[in-house]
């Protein structure tokens, strides 16, 4: 179908700058690529971090690269719930006014005065699939799943456009579990 999508999971990660990448890892450490992300240019590192809760600690979050303008850390709200916290559900970069958090590497620490959040589930599109799907930057719509014993309908669903994307939903950890959602799910963006 044209308006079928590749739905992914985004399990928790961090996103560094490059001071902080150096405090927490050493000024001749490099991040290492480990695999790519199915966005362009996007990796998963080879480097990992504890996140230190005010509840309890998740230990060996990857960082993804590369090195960004600002520091966040993308949660579940299960997760959120184990270290203690209340993070609110934001668009990646919105992180004004979210919890702090301590980011552990092996040669330091770095505690975020704001940064943690849970991602808003939200779908990526290149100029030309939005064209052809008639959506717009910023536009809610509704994802319907269909998944082996499990399918339901995603609302308030972000549409994201840039020429940067290739086409793909992004759900959390939880999100795609109450989905039952594996490697080869697909989503239907729902007029």
């Amino acid at each position: 179908m044209d308006n079928e999508i590749l739905v992914e999971i985004s399990a928790r990660h961090v996103h560094v700058t490059e001071e902080t990448f150096r405090i927490l890892f050493g000024d001749d450490a490099v991040l290492g690529f480990k695999k790519a992300l199915s966005q362009p240019g996007q990796f998963v590192s080879d480097k990992k971090v504890n996140l230190i809760g005010k509840k309890k600690n998740i230990m060996n979050v990857s960082i993804l690269g590369p090195c960004r303008n600002l520091n966040q850390v993308e949660v579940s709200k299960t997760d959120a719930r184990t270290l203690g916290a209340d993070a609110p559900i934001r668009l990646s970069g919105d992180i004004e006014g979210t919890e702090s958090i301590i980011i552990e590497g092996p040669c330091g620490s770095v505690t975020l005065e704001q940064g943690l959040m849970v991602a808003k589930r939200h779908v990526h599109l290149d100029p030309e699939t939005a064209k052809k799907l008639n959506k717009s930057d910023g536009e809610i719509v509704n994802v319907k799943l269909t998944s082996e014993e499990r399918s339901l309908v995603f609302g308030d669903v972000v549409v994201r456009v840039s020429e940067k994307y290739r086409p793909a939903v992004h759900l959390d950890t939880d999100e795609g579990n109450a989905a039952n959602i594996n490697g080869d799910t697909t989503g239907l963006i729902l007029e």
